[in-house]
């Protein structure tokens, strides 16, 4: 096996560890976010996000996963979804059938995830366009995102657009997907809260997704 490709699969000796892919067009009309936590000892994190201008946002969460044998499949009740590294440090193929919440205000996503449950499915392609770049506790990598998402309108197409990819892990704990922080932003927002107490607040910028300060 490769370097690169022991880099981009689970670490045994990671007490924590993370993948996210997020992208976005380039009017900032619609984007989204997904990650995927593994835990030694304890149940896996998964989140999943789409933003689109004038509709609500659909917000999936689930931290109730049991590790697999294969760690890279995320299995739970009426959930399935899997992060597949196709050629190391250059494509991945993302994909989830599961039901999302509709959510016509974000801020629902920090309280009780009030909303409309709908079923949804998505088939995402990722492709390198850039090397990777370290960051603390592993390395960020951006490319481009294409795919479809079906929802109960039917298919809808997410044409090539801008995206990016962290992957992370440590032998303590890791801290929420490392963002830049910002206090200007456009209207796009995509909050999530973990069991933890922490919160990934994500808002739209002109270069793409940023943490809401």
């Amino acid at each position: 096996m490769a370097d690169s490709d022991r880099e981009e699969q689970a670490h045994s000796d990671a007490l924590t560890e993370e993948w996210s892919f997020a992208w976005w067009d380039r009017s900032i009309s619609s984007g989204g976010y997904t990650s995927y936590r593994l835990r030694r000892g304890a149940t896996s994190w998964y989140c999943w996000g789409w933003w689109r201008h004038g509709r609500p946002l659909m917000h999936v969460v689930e931290f109730d996963i049991p590790r697999r044998a294969d760690p890279m499949i995320a299995k739970a009740e009426a959930m399935w979804a899997e992060y597949t590294c196709e050629s190391p440090m250059e494509q991945w193929t993302i994909g989830n059938e599961t039901h999302a919440v509709e959510l016509d205000d974000p801020e629902e996503a920090l309280g009780r995830v009030r909303g409309t449950l709908v079923p949804m499915a998505s088939d995402l392609e990722w492709y390198a366009t850039d090397p990777v770049r370290p960051i603390a506790d592993g390395y960020r990598q951006r490319g481009v995102l294409l795919g479809d998402v079906e929802t109960v309108d039917g298919p809808v197409e997410i044409a090539e657009c801008a995206a990016v990819r962290t992957h992370r892990w440590s032998t303590g704990t890791l801290s929420v997907d490392p963002f830049d922080v910002v206090l200007a932003h456009l209207e796009a927002r995509m909050p999530f809260r973990f069991p933890d107490g922490s919160v990934l607040d994500l808002v739209a910028t002109p270069d793409g997704w940023a943490r809401r300060s």
